[in-house]
């Protein structure tokens, strides 16, 4: 999943064969494929819920869902998986985008919760969380970062089309690191709920950002960022 040659015990080089068996190697070890991750933001919810099982979706965000879901499906592509979080906003959401696109398999991860990613700079008034949550919520953001944002696999074939239903702060800081952004940056981009961020990762692990939060497929009137 990164630079080839990070891959490669140089010390078990073979003497005789030497830079051959080195390239063949590094071969080996190649992606080949091309993966498009798709990150979509949960559609509205209820803010006024205490405990995360109350904060379901608006009948506004069901909405949105819906025309996420038929904006993807538009697309003619064969999507891999949906990765979702497991907070009740995301999982909602996922149900309704699945329907438009039947067979492809869904998983649940904590690794993708909303938190605090890191301290934004500049700071903003609005929201100042204790320092805490940074240390907890930071690690795993940027756990989930590693574990999927990275090259395809040296074994897949063929590129691949993934969609991953998560959270703002999560989408804002993984776009940031994707593209080696200060990722203190994250807050001063804004998504739309149900809005579609495209990121591209090629064999050589460039990433480019074809999207972010286009939500061009909602009518005016239904499009919020709450």
């Amino acid at each position: 999943r990164r630079e080839p040659l990070a891959l490669i015990n140089l010390k078990k080089k073979n003497e005789e064969t030497g830079e051959e068996e080195l390239a063949s190697r590094l071969d080996h070890c190649k992606a080949k494929a091309t993966r498009h991750i798709f990150l979509i933001r949960h559609s509205q919810y209820n803010l006024d819920g205490r405990a995360d099982k109350d904060r379901t979706l608006t009948p506004l965000g069901r909405e949105q869902a819906e025309l996420t879901g038929r904006r993807l499906a538009s697309l003619g592509l064969k999507f891999d998986q949906i990765i979702h979080s497991s907070m009740t906003r995301a999982t909602e959401t996922t149900e309704i985008i699945s329907k438009y696109l039947p067979g492809v398999k869904k998983i649940s991860t904590d690794l993708l919760r909303e938190g605090a990613p890191i301290e934004p700079d500049p700071p903003v008034s609005h929201w100042k969380p204790e320092a805490v949550q940074y240390y907890e919520d930071g690690a795993r953001i940027e756990a989930a970062f590693r574990n999927f944002i990275h090259r395809a696999d040296a074994k897949q074939e063929e590129d691949s089309y993934e969609i991953f239903v998560c959270h703002a702060n999560v989408i804002r800081y993984i776009v940031c690191r994707a593209l080696q952004f200060p990722p203190e940056g994250w807050l001063r981009m804004s998504l739309n709920n149900g809005s579609i961020t495209h990121l591209v990762i090629r064999p050589n692990g460039r990433v480019a950002l074809r999207a972010l939060g286009d939500t061009g497929f909602m009518p005016p009137e239904k499009i919020t960022r709450t």
